[in-house]
């Protein structure tokens, strides 16, 4: 995995552009600044976005390149953000710290989905809120259409309404749906798209 992305963030162009992703972007709107944990950042479209509306950012990925990327970018938009390079395993922050977190196609390999998000609550603070984008286990079809649309190959790494239940069961739902939308994001996630929106409040 860690090749995998070294090589894509690698490239020249940014992989899924500089501009965050709108769902992210549209329910951040609604939080009071605070601190905000961003896994999986890649190369930091939302850390940046959300550190411009002066939230505290701290945010991690698997990619040296991502965060070199991401600290390119933070740059050019006159802000600092907190990146580390490493996996969920090896990173480590201070429990009940966040006041949010965003999972934005934040995919890892299926065995290891909820020991991810069960980490991650740890370090959300009470009424603490879970953003989360990700493609649904329908996505498969439509990235056989279209494998500009993206995402895993895996249908174990993609994501059901069931398994965020599950996995956020100590949350209030806000929002969760499955469902269907075009993205325009850079180079690699482009069309229509079968996606599961969530947003949580930790009680």
């Amino acid at each position: 995995m860690k090749e995998f992305w070294n090589k894509r963030y690698a490239e020249k162009e940014m992989a899924y552009g500089e501009e965050p992703n709108v769902y992210f972007a549209s329910e951040l709107a609604k939080i009071k600044p605070g601190n905000i944990l961003m896994p999986a950042e890649g190369e930091g479209r939302n850390a940046v976005h959300a550190a411009k509306l002066q939230w505290n950012v701290s945010a991690f990925d698997l990619s040296k390149e991502g965060k070199s990327k991401a600290d390119m970018l933070a740059s050019k938009n006159n802000v600092t953000i907190d990146y580390k390079v490493g996996g969920f395993e090896e990173v480590e922050y201070p429990k009940e710290h966040f006041d949010c977190i965003g999972l934005i196609y934040a995919h890892v390999p299926a065995h290891k989905k909820s020991e991810f998000h069960k980490m991650l609550d740890t370090y959300l603070k009470k009424d603490g809120i879970v953003i989360f984008e990700a493609f649904s286990k329908r996505h498969l079809e439509f990235n056989r259409q279209n494998p500009k649309s993206g995402g895993p190959k895996n249908i174990d790494m993609l994501f059901s309404v069931e398994e965020i239940k599950q996995d956020f069961s100590n949350y209030d739902i806000i929002t969760l749906a499955e469902e269907e939308v075009t993205l325009n994001e850079g180079l690699y996630h482009n069309g229509k798209s079968a996606v599961i929106r969530f947003v949580g409040q930790k009680r």
